[in-house]
């Protein structure tokens, strides 16, 4: 396994400073944030080439685009259209910048909440994007995420058995499977089986109401919830089975920190990495 920083845990930052301190941290990479100021659909070209030299500088390799194009499930055909040219720019930039991986959004509603006609308008959608994506040889990747309609094991399965393209997997977010409140442990890891192409880390906490640093508001299938979002081990996610089911499965991917604690961002990612090394036996 690698590990590699979310650049969005440093969006306060210049993406090559995030770079710097990506590897300060002693990660192998960094996974880019597909918004300004790091990355996005119509950043330029010469950009891009100087973010690789960057990187390639520093020793970092960039594994995955962390894009936020997509949305299609509950868009009008307009939009989609619109969506699917800004996904090839960010296409291009993930070919320029030796990514393997393109991260995509089917869209909502909570999967709980989706009809039908929802799967079916993000599985159109999502393999058009995957079929361009192979002929660059790059996979797309969605993340399971509370509010979309990929925000189960079970729910990421029904859409990917939908694809006629077969370059596309899941991004596992304990966290945010915490949040929907659905299992993110052992059987997770092994009802996603050869879909799990990534794995996002990080902490979150059920908390009575929202307001102070750090909280937020989501709809669940219990109704509207409270979080904070929190540092590793100091949460309500047990990431433990994951990490054992990940190395009982022998899972060669990356595992990403992205860690949005009300902390200073260095601070709250080398404390993220170190419990991630000693849950996994490495420290």
């Amino acid at each position: 396994m690698k590990f590699a920083v979310f650049s969005g845990v440093l969006i306060d930052y210049s993406i090559q400073e995030a770079m710097r301190l990506t590897k300060q941290l002693g990660a192998d990479g960094i996974e880019i944030a597909g918004r300004e100021p790091h990355l996005s659909p119509s950043t330029s070209r010469q950009r891009v080439k100087e973010m690789k030299a960057v990187a390639d500088s520093l020793g970092l390799a960039i594994p995955v685009i962390a894009s936020y194009v997509g949305g299609f499930s509950t868009a009008s055909d307009k939009e989609c259209g619109q969506a699917l040219e800004d996904f090839r720019r960010m296409l291009d930039h993930a070919a320029e910048l030796g990514a393997s991986k393109l991260r995509v959004s089917p869209g909502g509603p909570n999967a709980f909440l989706a009809q039908d006609y929802h799967f079916a308008k993000a599985a159109y959608w999502m393999d058009r994007c995957a079929a361009e994506a192979k002929a660059q040889q790059i996979d797309i990747i969605m993340e399971i995420h509370n509010e979309s309609l990929v925000e189960t094991a079970d729910s990421s399965q029904r859409l990917l058995g939908m694809l006629k393209q077969d370059n596309v997997g899941m991004i596992h977010d304990a966290g945010n499977m915490y949040i929907t409140d659905t299992d993110y442990g052992r059987d997770s890891v092994y009802k996603l089986g050869e879909h799990l192409c990534h794995v996002h880390v990080k902490d979150e906490l059920r908390i009575d109401k929202a307001g102070a640093p750090g909280t937020f508001v989501n709809l669940t299938h219990r109704g509207e919830e409270y979080f904070l979002q929190s540092r590793m081990g100091e949460g309500g996610a047990d990431h433990q089975p994951l990490f054992d089911a990940l190395l009982e499965t022998n899972y060669q991917g990356w595992i990403t920190l992205e860690c949005h604690a009300p902390f200073p961002a260095y601070e709250r990612l080398e404390h993220d990495f170190q419990v991630v090394k000693r849950l996994l036996g490495r420290s």
